[in-house]
């Protein structure tokens, strides 16, 4: 989905395609140097990483192996609700391995402080983040995130995974929404 097809719905564009490919391919660099030589899986958080994990997993030089988590703190609503529901669990076995979590956004860091501290009672060698986004602003508990692509304001986003009401999420970039939509 292209911002133009977007209408009146998208404010504003906050990152471009480029700019993020850009950053993933960056992040996919350092990554690669910390990793060297470790059992390294990738565990994506559903659905709003899926464009995340895949551009990142092209990036990378090697095969590494994925997994997904799939929690819930939203609904529906443009808010996390603060309670977290797993909806689909780790297929893989943990122990000893290192766990990189691949996240589209950090709001509140309430759901990903939890997935963390879920992923570390299962014996693994490590657990770090790598997040496409995070909004400083709106953080409600610090979180130990390795590597961020962009700091972005405290504004609802849309594109590149992330969605309102399960739609925008296949738009090529980063944008504001606009409030007439949510309103």
């Amino acid at each position: 989905m292209d911002a133009a097809h977007m209408g009146a719905d998208l404010e504003r564009v906050l990152i471009t395609e480029d700019e993020i490919l850009e950053k993933l391919d960056e992040l996919a660099a350092h990554i690669t140097e910390h990793y060297e030589g470790k059992d390294l899986l990738l565990v994506g958080v559903l659905k709003g990483a899926v464009m995340v994990m895949a551009d990142l997993m092209r990036a990378l030089p090697t095969s590494v192996p994925v997994d997904w988590m799939a929690v819930s703190s939203y609904g529906s609503g443009t808010k996390s609700s603060g309670v977290v529901r797993i909806l689909k669990d780790l297929d893989a076995d943990i122990t000893d391995r290192h766990v990189l979590i691949v996240e589209d956004i950090i709001d509140s860091g309430l759901t990903l402080s939890w997935i963390k501290s879920n992923l570390e009672s299962r014996s693994p060698a490590s657990v770090d983040i790598c997040t496409l986004l995070r909004k400083p602003d709106a953080a409600k508990v610090d979180v130990d995130v390795q590597w961020v692509g962009f700091d972005i304001p405290n504004e609802f986003v849309v594109g590149y995974g992330l969605d309102y009401a399960e739609a925008y999420r296949g738009l090529r970039v980063v944008g504001t929404l606009a409030p007439h939509v949510y309103s």
